[in-house]
């Protein structure tokens, strides 16, 4: 019972970081508010990792690497696909990475299930409806669609190492993790000469979308060192989308057309389905 609530708080810490994350990426260039974001989640784990006490569980942590590099090049194709187009399209479309642990699992051996099958094509059919806007006389891709194709691929490639990470302990993975992310950002601050600027009247919220994004990959973490299944962990993580959604909805009063609407949630339910269904 205790992986499917940390892979629902999981989901829920992601949702909120990301509709922050998106709001704040209308306002700051996405590189700056991953770089001044993440080293708040750094700190919150340096310092668990220091009261703990543990060492390194095995050398399978190194994995956590592989899928930093994977889910902060996502983040950062988020950012900038959410501050380019409506939340409500980005987010769902980037939840269809939930389907690649499948796929990964078909790879492996495992087969894909009829259930599966059709969740697949409801995901990709839905990202499709959801990407297209109706304009007078033509039909056009909604902003922000590119990069939200991007970050399905690059969170596609978060789940499996992550996972497999994962599979003794929660902490030094995802400290590890974060020590990966902030140092990939920085690097990049320093090569494209771009600090951050402009970030004093942003702090409370770039504090809290690194405290969220980092609290949603320990508690992935922690579901995962929980022997929970990687589909189950999967489908209930990646309802983070809902969240992003939602809120959108709520704060920011987006609406998009009726066919992208039908489309976010045959996608959604198309996620479902693909995780669920093994």
């Amino acid at each position: 019972m205790l992986a499917p609530l940390l892979a629902l708080g999981a989901s829920l810490s992601w949702g909120v970081g990301d509709f922050l994350g998106g709001v704040k990426a209308r306002a700051l260039p996405a590189l700056t508010v991953l770089a001044a974001s993440q080293p708040f989640g750094l700190l919150a784990l340096g310092i668990a990792v220091a009261a703990r006490g543990t060492g390194i569980p095995g050398p399978e942590v190194a994995w956590a690497a592989l899928a930093a590099v994977m889910g902060t090049l996502g983040l950062l194709t988020f950012y900038r696909g959410m501050a380019a187009g409506a939340i409500s399209v980005v987010a769902p479309i980037a939840a269809v990475a939930a389907g690649v642990p499948v796929i990964w699992g078909a790879l492996s051996g495992d087969p894909i299930t009829t259930l599966q099958w059709i969740g697949f094509v409801a995901a990709l059919g839905g990202s499709v409806a959801a990407s297209l806007e109706r304009h007078p006389g033509r039909v056009g891709v909604a902003a922000g669609v590119g990069w939200a194709v991007l970050t399905m691929a690059a969170f596609g490639g978060y789940y499996v190492p992550m996972h497999t990470a994962s599979a003794h302990d929660w902490l030094w993975p995802s400290f590890l993790f974060r020590c990966t992310s902030v140092t990939m950002v920085w690097l990049a601050v320093a090569v494209l000469r771009r600090p951050p600027r402009g970030i004093r009247p942003h702090w409370r919220g770039l504090v809290a979308i690194g405290l969220l994004d980092t609290g949603g990959n320990a508690l992935f973490a922690g579901a995962s060192s929980s022997h929970g299944l990687l589909s189950v962990v999967s489908v209930l993580s990646s309802l983070y989308p809902v969240v992003t959604v939602l809120l959108a909805r709520w704060v920011l009063g987006e609406r998009v057309q009726r066919t992208q609407d039908i489309g976010v949630a045959i996608a959604l339910a198309g996620v479902v389905l693909i995780t669920a269904g093994g």
